[in-house]
Parts: C-alpha cells; sequence; structure tokens
C-alpha cells in the first residue's frame, strides 16, 4: 500500500471512530422512550442511561490520554474500539436496567480510551501543517454528521427494528475498524526506561472526575445543596487537590503542568469548554423544539439537523484558507461570530412555525461550529511534544466534557429561576416550552460572545511560519 492510500485508509479509520462516538451520543435520545417502556425505567433513573455513559467518558479520559502516550496509542486506540464495541453488543443484549446501564459505563470508558488515542495518532500519522489541519477537519466534520446522523438513524432504527438495534449498529463497524487498524495506523508511543504510570495521580484524578462529574449531572435533579450530592462534590474537589499535590512531587507526573504554560493548549481547553456549553448543548433543546413543540417525528426531527451537518462540512474544506488568512485565534473568533449570528436567528423560533424557520440560523451555526471545533484542537496540538500529545488531547476533550455539564447545568437553572422552582420542561405548555427554549438559545448566544474574547485574549494571535507555508 503507497502513503498517500496508506494514509487515507487511516484518515477513514480514525474519521469513523469520531464518527461512532458522536452518533453515539444522539442516538441514545431517540431510543429512551422505547428502552424505558421496556425495561421498566422510572424517570429518575432513566437519566442513568446517559449520566453512566458520562461519568465513565469524563472520569476517565485523562488516564486514557496518559496510557495511550505510553503503551502505544494505536493499541490503545484498539483497546478502546474493543472495549466500546462490547459495550455496545452488551447494551443490545440487556434484558434489565442494571445490565443496560453497566453496559453504557463500558462504553463510557471506552470513548474515553478512544478519544485522546484517536487524537494523537492524527498527530503521529500526519505531518504538522496543511495535511494534519485538513485531517482535523475530516475528523471534526464527521462529529457533526454523527449527532445528525444519530437522531435520524435512531429514529429510524427504534421505530422499524426496535431500541436494542441502536447499540448493534456500532458492533459490525468496531470489528471492521480493527480488523483493519494494524494495517493502516502507524505505532506510535513515548519511550520511558521507567514505564512509570503514577498510581497515586491517576487514583485520586479518577476519583475526583467521576464525583465531580457526578456532581454536575445529578444536582439539577436532586439539589445543589443536597448531602447526596454536595458530599460527592465535596470529596471529588479534594481529591482533584491531592492530585495537584501529588503531581508536583512525583518524578513523572500524568499531566506535566507544565504544559498549562502553553497558551494554546490553555486557551483550547477553555475554548472546548465554552463551545461545549454553547454548541453542543443546542442539539438537546433544538431536538426538544422539534418534537416537544412542533410534535414531529424522531425522523422528521433527525433530518431538520441535515442543513447544519452540510454546512459543517463545507467549513471544514475552508480551515486552511483560515487559519493561514487570520490565524486560530481569529478563526475561532469567526467561528464563534458565526455561531452568535446562528443562536440569535433561533431565538425567534416559535410553536407555529416550521423547520423551515430554522434552516438559515442552523447553516450559520454549521459552518461556525467547523471553524471552532476544528480548529480548537489545532491549536492544542500546537508547540506540544510528540510524546505528550494524548495527554495534551485528554486535557481538551476533558474540558469540552466538563463545559457541556456545566453549560447545560447552568442555563437549566437560569431556565428554572426564571419560570419558577416547580417548572420543568416535560410538564410545559409548547407555548411556555417555546418560551425556554428560546431563553435558552439566547444564553447560548452569550456563552459563544464570551468566547470571541476569550479566544484572543488566551490564543496566540500569530500566524506559524509553518501554517503560512502549508497554505
Amino acid at each position: 500500500m503507497n502513503n498517500s492510500k496508506h494514509k487515507r485508509l487511516a484518515l477513514l479509520l480514525l474519521a469513523v471512530s469520531q464518527l461512532i462516538l458522536a452518533l453515539d451520543y444522539t442516538i441514545i435520545f431517540v431510543a429512551l422512550p422505547s428502552l424505558a417502556a421496556d425495561l421498566g425505567f422510572s424517570a429518575n433513573n432513566l437519566q442513568w442511561v446517559i449520566s453512566a455513559y458520562s461519568l465513565a467518558f469524563g472520569g476517565f479520559l485523562l488516564i486514557g490520554g496518559r496510557l495511550s502516550d505510553l503503551l502505544g496509542r494505536r493499541r490503545m486506540f484498539m483497546i478502546a474500539m474493543a472495549l466500546f464495541g462490547l459495550g455496545s453488543l452488551l447494551g443490545g443484549l440487556a434484558g434489565s436496567q442494571l445490565a443496560l446501564v453497566i453496559a453504557r459505563g463500558i462504553q463510557g470508558l471506552g470513548g474515553a480510551l478512544l478519544s485522546p488515542a484517536t487524537l494523537s495518532l492524527i498527530m503521529s500519522n500526519f505531518e504538522e501543517g496543511k495535511e494534519r489541519n485538513r485531517a482535523l477537519g475530516v475528523w471534526a466534520s464527521m462529529g457533526g454528521v454523527g449527532m445528525s446522523l444519530g437522531l435520524l438513524l435512531g429514529g429510524v432504527l427504534t421505530s422499524y427494528i426496535g431500541w436494542e438495534s441502536t447499540f448493534f449498529v456500532n458492533v459490525p463497524i468496531a470489528i471492521l475498524v480493527l480488523i483493519l487498524s494494524p494495517m493502516a495506523l502507524m505505532e506510535s508511543k513515548t519511550l520511558s526506561e521507567t514505564r512509570h504510570y503514577d498510581a497515586a495521580g491517576t487514583i485520586s484524578v479518577t476519583v475526583g472526575m467521576i464525583l465531580i462529574v457526578y456532581y454536575l449531572i445529578q444536582s439539577p435533579v436532586t439539589g445543589w445543596l443536597h448531602t447526596a450530592t454536595l458530599i460527592p462534590g465535596l470529596i471529588g474537589a479534594a481529591s482533584l487537590l491531592l492530585f495537584v499535590a501529588i503531581e508536583k512531587r512525583t518524578s513523572e507526573p500524568l499531566i506535566p503542568f507544565r504544559l498549562f504554560r502553553n497558551r494554546n493548549l490553555t486557551g483550547a481547553a477553555i475554548t472546548a469548554a465554552l463551545f461545549s456549553a454553547s454548541f453542543g448543548t443546542l442539539y438537546y433543546f433544538l431536538t426538544l423544539y422539534t418534537q416537544e413543540v412542533l410534535q414531529y417525528t424522531a425522523i422528521q426531527s433527525g433530518l431538520t439537523f441535515l442543513p447544519l451537518t452540510v454546512s459543517a462540512l463545507l467549513g471544514a474544506k475552508l480551515i486552511n484558507k483560515m487559519i493561514s488568512g487570520v490565524g486560530v485565534a481569529g478563526t475561532i473568533a469567526a467561528g464563534m461570530g458565526l455561531g452568535v449570528i446562528g443562536f440569535l436567528l433561533l431565538t425567534r423560533v416559535s410553536e407555529t412555525g416550521s423547520a423551515w424557520d430554522v434552516i438559515p440560523g442552523m447553516v450559520i451555526i454549521g459552518l461556525g461550529q467547523a471553524f471552532t471545533f476544528t480548529t480548537m484542537y489545532i491549536a492544542a496540538s500546537t508547540g506540544i511534544d510528540m510524546k505528550e500529545q494524548g495527554v495534551a488531547s485528554a486535557i481538551v476533550t476533558t474540558g469540552q466534557q466538563i463545559g457541556g455539564a456545566v453549560g447545560l447545568a447552568v442555563i437549566m437553572a437560569i431556565i428554572s429561576a426564571s419560570l419558577g422552582a416547580n417548572a420543568t420542561l416535560e410538564t410545559m405548555e409548547s407555548a411556555a416550552l417555546n418560551g425556554a427554549i428560546r431563553m435558552a438559545i439566547f444564553i447560548e448566544a452569550v456563552i459563544a460572545l464570551i468566547s470571541i474574547a476569550v479566544a484572543f485574549i488566551s490564543l496566540r494571535h500569530k500566524k506559524s511560519a509553518k501554517v503560512k507555508a502549508a497554505a
């Protein structure tokens, strides 16, 4: 296999891994009512079908990044894909609530190991500059495709086959990727004589992240100051403080804190959190609008997101030109600015409207999503030694995960304070729900506006010589 074909196959496998992670994020939302009826989930317990995945994904991301650097990125990619496929198989076969929640946890663990391994494989298999930027553009655009496709495919599979098929669909993809990976992906890892894994740091940060994510997930349900959530949250915060103390003393830390001196990495992590709090939460509220306000079927709702997907794919093709023209900070700011415009257009949605009313805003948001999501990972890899690309990728993805959880919690808290503590989205009349959704989208616009300032303050403005030469 010549080098060009080898790289095309490598990019295909890495893009597919991003596709199934994104697809799995939204496909489960459509299947929830059906699986709840079959397995007898109560309204409170049903959230754990989502939360089990989020807990494992957020909790193990950092160790996943470090392991990919030490054990080998291709090896961790294959282990992670096998775990994700296993969790999907067990989810489709689950005959009880506990079995399904455990399966979702295994999927989340697979995702936590897969995400940093995939990103660091892009860094090690593609040269910095135009080639890597194009690869990241394809990889990132698959995230948008996967989210939209998940809503559409989830509706088709659940309606015509059953909720189990939304899990089984991942299994053949995972098997095919595992077969092709040894042929297409070059192994890359950090050479270390001691192979020290920083067990104390690993345990403290994993426990801390799991408990913090649990607090963010559960507090909107049980209360931010309720002992059932506050105590785990405090223990999580203490574990993270212990982690910082451990990392300052160990010779080979899990996360070298000197990495945060890199403005691009720090800025990319902050940007990822704000991006997920704004763009990332939009799918939830637009799904509510199309299905609960407009009363669309799951399939119709999924089709509504296709303009966003198409514009995101088109935007990915413009990344190199944007970066060579206005730099990393300018490209992210432009993406967030497009997001602000798109969000403001979407605040005009009404209970008497239609899908046509949201298309202009979604097209603009799709372009902004492509510019921001791709470029923040380009920024994160700039100036980072190849042996630490895995942990750098994990830091940015952790920011993305935490940002989404905090963003949704903050938006819901503002809506509750505005409409009354007893108001819930599930019990609102159509007009009131539409008003809540408009409020949520306006808050997302404000977050995106803040992100523009953050991009210029935290990211380096100068265009690198490599990017200029490549462009």
